[in-house]
């Protein structure tokens, strides 16, 4: 024993007490760590599946053609009404043309149409006339008939004159009822023509829509950004053919914001509540803090919006704790969260009972 006590040396003593030191602050450490750790746990809520996002809406034609012009490149900041891209126009420009040419052809047809409804009615005015004219001839005859009547009655005239009298009253009526025909038909002229013009009116608002549709078309044929944002990737080319519908490129919606998207686990969701306060971490930016607000939980689980949201009913049952999607929007302004970008993935906080 005391040969060992001999070898137990001042340094080896000294070892011996600093790495107990050592030891006992490693110790101490991990309890202060646990104590936080626990702490922090029961005092927040906790995840790491979570991305920042942004409205990415896609830029589509409305009409099919040939790729004129492109003004715009790949991740460019864009102003709402500013032009990306231009199609050739030049068959949507004939169109219109043609168009236009109907429309003017239609109206030229309703001025036709007034002119002749303009002279059928001074026809059937001077048939108006004439009646008035027969009319009178008519009455004259009437009265001479009869007094050849009463003449030849008391034998003071001869029956060939009484017969003249006839056929001259006869003459008389039937022209008073040809004035009074020719009167009625040229009304109804005029009513046809009244008609008629309905008709060319109905065809001039044919007409002026598809105008308006050939004059949508050449506007559709220069396509301008909806609002502020910024451009994604470009993929077309100058003379490239598009159809309609076809997408022709992404954009960012710069003025929707930006928020998070944070699915907690149903067992953490518990205590939150609208506008609770949010402190959010993006792995790009570690140890810089973004604030944020809760703004709406999810009506479902993830897994049930799903293409093919999982059937317990089928007999695979195994419990899985599910994943509710939390809305965060992120109200610290602009200038702060323009470096975010949609996608990053983030760690999101939320203090318990606010």
């Amino acid at each position: 024993m005391e040969t060992k006590n001999k070898n137990y040396t001042t340094t080896d003593q000294l070892i011996t007490k600093v790495t107990a030191w050592i030891a006992g602050i490693i110790v101490l450490c991990l309890v202060i760590w646990g104590c936080i750790s626990l702490w922090d746990l029961y005092k927040n809520e906790e995840t790491n599946d979570a991305q920042v996002e942004e409205y990415i809406n896609p830029v589509t034609s409305r009409v099919t053609g040939y790729i004129r012009e492109i003004k715009y490149e790949e991740n460019q900041d864009v102003k709402k009404g500013d032009t990306l891209l231009v199609i050739d126009n030049s068959e949507y420009k004939l169109g219109e043309q043609e168009a236009e040419a109907a429309l003017l052809n239609a109206q030229a047809q309703i001025k036709v149409m007034e002119s002749n409804e303009q002279t059928t009615s001074k026809i059937a005015s001077v048939s108006q006339s004439q009646i008035a004219s027969a009319k009178a001839k008519l009455l004259k005859q009437q009265q001479d008939y009869d007094r050849y009547s009463k003449l030849f009655k008391v034998e003071s005239a001869t029956l060939q004159q009484l017969e003249n009298s006839k056929a001259a009253l006869d003459v008389a009526n039937a022209e008073y009822k040809s004035a009074l025909n020719s009167y009625e038909a040229s009304m109804s002229k005029v009513n046809d023509i009244k008609s008629q013009k309905d008709v060319y009116l109905a065809e001039i608002k044919r007409r002026e829509a598809l105008l308006n549709r050939n004059k949508l078309d050449v506007g559709y044929t220069v396509i301008t950004a909806p609002y502020n944002g910024k451009m994604g990737r470009r993929t077309i080319q100058e003379g490239q053919l598009i159809q309609a519908g076809q997408t022709l490129a992404f954009i960012v919606d710069q003025e929707a914001g930006k928020w998070v998207i944070a699915n907690f686990k149903e067992t953490q969701i518990a205590e939150m509540h609208l506008n609770g306060r949010v402190t959010i971490e993006t792995d790009a930016f570690p140890g810089e803090k973004f604030e944020g607000r809760i703004v709406s939980l999810s009506p479902a689980t993830g897994a049930r919006f799903s293409l093919l949201p999982p059937d317990n009913s089928t007999g695979n049952f195994v419990k899985v704790v599910q994943r509710i999607p939390v809305k965060i929007k992120l109200t610290d302004p602009a200038s702060v969260t323009d470096k975010l970008r949609a996608g990053m993935n983030a760690n999101v906080v939320i203090a318990k009972n606010q």
